[in-house]
């Protein structure tokens, strides 16, 4: 087995592209994070891009996209030594990984850092939508949203992922409205009270988050009624697969999302180094 490291998007979509779409659910991190970097390379860090071969074919890969953790969804547990060792080298300043837990926790535990277990989700897909019978209604965002975009998506990374790094997040929404991402709002009174986002379609697959809902307007159903908002519009998209990904520690979350027509396919943890 060898390992190459690839300088432009280019080489990398050339090696990998077809593998990733011929599995979008597994890898739809990756998918949809290219993606961006694609349609608005301007505004983005060089990514890590790394595949790995074996008698001449591509047999996994290993993406990051600075300054979030590598990607592990695609990455073989058979080269995961390799893969930390040359990670360790070209990416020194990489805070951890993320992706489904048995390839997630054996390149964390290949590296040989001290490691926390910052979030553990559970990866769901969407077979028939049910909206739930929830007050008020539902509009999708606009640019003269931003402000209260950046701020919902500041507050969600604070309480889901405290580690997360700092990022202008107001800029980072318009950017993703300017993309054509589907950021959706559920109104009470004309007031806006929850918050979800789902990405545009790459290789028929769709993913759905953040989903947001300040604590004092929580418990009345207002996240799964933007939840479903936003799936329809997915769907509206042409998205054969919708997916999301829903914190273990919060039971009330995955409830929800079953309720809406969400069904579980598999567990992905998220391992932050410790300095």
């Amino acid at each position: 087995m060898d390992a190459v490291v690839h300088i432009t998007l280019e080489s990398f979509d050339a090696a990998t592209h077809e593998r990733l779409a011929a599995d979008p659910v597994r890898n739809t991190v990756a998918l949809t994070s290219l993606d961006r970097i694609r349609r608005s390379p301007a505004t983005e860090e060089q990514p890590i891009l790394i595949t790995f071969h074996e008698h001449g074919e591509v047999i996994g890969s290993l993406v990051r996209t600075p300054p979030w953790p590598f990607q592990t969804a695609d990455l073989p547990l058979a080269a995961v030594e390799m893969a930390a060792d040359l990670a360790a080298r070209i990416d020194p300043d990489a805070p951890g990984a993320t992706g489904p837990r048995e390839r997630s926790e054996a390149f964390a535990t290949a590296t040989g850092k001290n490691y926390t277990e910052s979030l553990t989700t559970r990866q769901y897909r969407l077979t028939t939508l049910v909206p739930p019978a929830v007050a008020g209604e539902g509009r999708l965002a606009t640019e003269a949203d931003v402000e209260l975009l950046g701020a919902w998506r500041q507050a969600f990374l604070r309480e889901a992922v405290p580690e997360a790094p700092n990022e202008p997040a107001t800029d980072a929404m318009r950017s993703s409205l300017r993309l054509g991402n589907g950021h959706a709002l559920w109104m009470i009174n004309g007031t806006p009270v929850a918050w979800a986002v789902a990405s545009l379609p790459q290789a028929g697959m769709t993913r759905v988050g953040p989903v947001y809902t300040p604590p004092e307007h929580r418990k009345h159903g207002y996240g799964a009624a933007v939840s479903a908002l936003v799936s329809q519009w997915a769907l509206n998209q042409g998205a054969t697969e919708v997916l999301l990904f829903a914190d273990l520690a919060n039971p009330t979350s995955n409830s929800i999302y079953q309720r809406i027509g969400y069904q579980p396919l598999d567990d992905w943890a998220e391992f932050w180094w410790k300095h």
